[in-house]
């Protein structure tokens, strides 16, 4: 989150309010397109458990068709 410049706030709101694509039963990827940063999407790769968990949070991301 640090090298990508996302605070925890921004995660926050990404996972609260931004537009989910479920790769299977568990594992999904939710992204944002997120005013006035310079890089399109910003995505959370989670994983659907116990509890939700954030495997990597990423920027200059695109859906895939």
């Amino acid at each position: 989150m640090t090298q990508r410049g996302i605070p925890e706030t921004l995660l926050v709101d990404l996972l609260e309010s931004g537009q989910s694509r479920y790769k299977d039963g568990t594992r999904l990827w939710i992204a944002k397109t997120v005013e006035g940063r310079d890089d399109n999407l910003i995505c959370a790769a989670v994983a659907l458990e116990d509890y939700l968990i954030v495997k990597t949070v990423m920027h200059h991301f695109r859906w895939e068709a």
